[in-house]
């Protein structure tokens, strides 16, 4: 369940891929990988171990959350529905994906605004570093842990600390 003063990232109003609310409220109580995405990265093949994590944990109260952005040297380009079309295709992504939204910056998203003060085990808070960095959202709806955008999905920490979760 979420925190009572909404300070929970899962307390933002944010639009689904494809129009519509992506209605984070529906996650109260599980655990929420929550990553930055981009179809035209060198780490774009991460679609991969994300879908696996989804697969592997969805059924145990997980979900994987993909937010596209194009801040990163406009490595995400496309309309919803080609990035929808994309990740489909290319790599099979069946969890959930939000708006294209700003990561950093004036613009940045609320659900930003949430995650970016959260620390990595390096010490890392503020700024979104590049794409695919990974935020975990624990049961309880408060953020329990920051990953780099260079730490794959399968990565030992990455699954210890989702298992950790679920627990």
């Amino acid at each position: 369940m979420t925190t009572t003063n909404g300070s929970s990232p899962l307390d933002v109003e944010i639009g689904a891929l494809q129009g519509g609310s992506a209605d984070l409220s529906q996650y109260a109580g599980k655990a929420v990988l929550v990553v930055n995405v981009a179809s035209k990265c060198g780490l774009t093949p991460q679609y991969n171990g994300l879908e696996k994590l989804h697969e592997r944990y969805s059924e145990r109260g997980f979900t994987v959350l993909g937010v596209p952005c194009n801040q990163f040297l406009g490595q995400e380009p496309g309309s919803a529905e080609e990035i929808a079309e994309f990740c489909s295709a290319t790599y099979g992504v069946t969890f959930p994906m939000t708006e294209k939204v700003e990561v950093n910056g004036e613009n940045r998203h609320p659900l930003y605004e949430r995650l970016t003060g959260f620390a990595d085990a390096e010490g890392h808070s503020g700024d979104i570093r590049w794409n695919f960095e990974k935020f975990l959202i624990g049961r309880d709806g408060k953020v329990v842990a920051r990953f780099s955008p260079q730490t794959e999905p399968e990565a030992a920490e990455l699954v210890a600390a989702i298992e950790a979760q679920l627990a």
